[in-house]
């Protein structure tokens, strides 16, 4: 489908592969101007470059939302102005049993998945808030995940800062919404990407491929089609939480 999004300007983090590709494409395809973030420089830049041979206009931001993010705001502000538009999508997966004690992985998880996306928040709240202000559309999106809900022997540690993202978008609308920003939280079920690719544990590999092949997953591109059809709204109404699963997954 085809979304409106002329002269907007837009940060995705995250946005090395998966849904955050998909969706930097799907925007700048939109008419917005995309910022790309990123840990992963080499990947980011041909992102950019493939989004500009298309006609789109896009930036590549060498950034990891645990760090400070005063850089990379400084380097998207000087390439297209303020943000109205903010997809915080950045996330790691790493179970494995509360009892083999993977302090390590538990903190990767926190840094990047709660802290990092609080940073990125705080990171383009003043241009959120002054597009609100101005009565243009201004939205930050976050990127939750349905195992917020569920309860899953060896992913405790990841399902809990999903639901931490969860319960956070929900809070930030009570701030955000009065100042015109809308706040939308998605929450994908079983989606192909890398997120399986950095699990270390073989057993637990093996059982998400097995859930995979029960329920094929779902492709970046429609969770990027659903942030792009509820940003394209209306400033007057705010698609707060949407959960999207392959049709089989139950």
């Amino acid at each position: 489908m085809t979304y409106d999004l002329t002269d907007r300007t837009a940060v995705v983090t995250g946005a090395s592969s998966g849904i955050g590709a998909e969706t930097a494409r799907t925007l700048a395809r939109a008419g917005a101007r995309v910022a790309l973030l990123a840990r992963r420089a080499e990947r980011v830049a041909e992102l950019a470059d493939e989004i500009t041979a298309e006609g789109g206009q896009a930036v590549a931001v060498a950034a990891d939302v645990t760090d400070d993010l005063a850089v990379a705001v400084d380097r998207v502000h000087d390439a297209f102005g303020r943000v109205d538009l903010v997809v915080a999508n950045a996330g790691v997966m790493l179970p494995n049993p509360i009892a083999d004690g993977r302090v390590d992985q538990w903190r990767r998880m926190l840094d990047t998945n709660v802290l990092g996306l609080l940073a990125t928040v705080r990171a383009f709240t003043d241009d959120l808030v002054a597009a609100g202000a101005e009565g243009r559309r201004s939205d930050l999106v976050t990127v939750s995940s349905i195992g917020s809900y569920l309860v899953l022997p060896d992913y405790a540690v990841y399902c809990a800062t999903k639901a931490a993202v969860t319960h956070l978008a929900a809070n930030l609308r009570t701030e955000f919404g009065p100042r015109g920003v809308r706040v939308t939280n998605v929450e994908p079920g079983l989606v192909e990407t890398e997120l399986g690719d950095h699990m270390d544990n073989p057993r637990i590999k093996a059982d998400l491929a097995a859930w995979r092949e029960a329920a094929p997953p779902l492709s970046p591109v429609a969770i990027a089609d659903v942030i792009a059809y509820t940003t394209s709204r209306c400033r007057e109404f705010n698609v707060r939480q949407v959960v999207v699963l392959p049709t089989a997954q139950v």
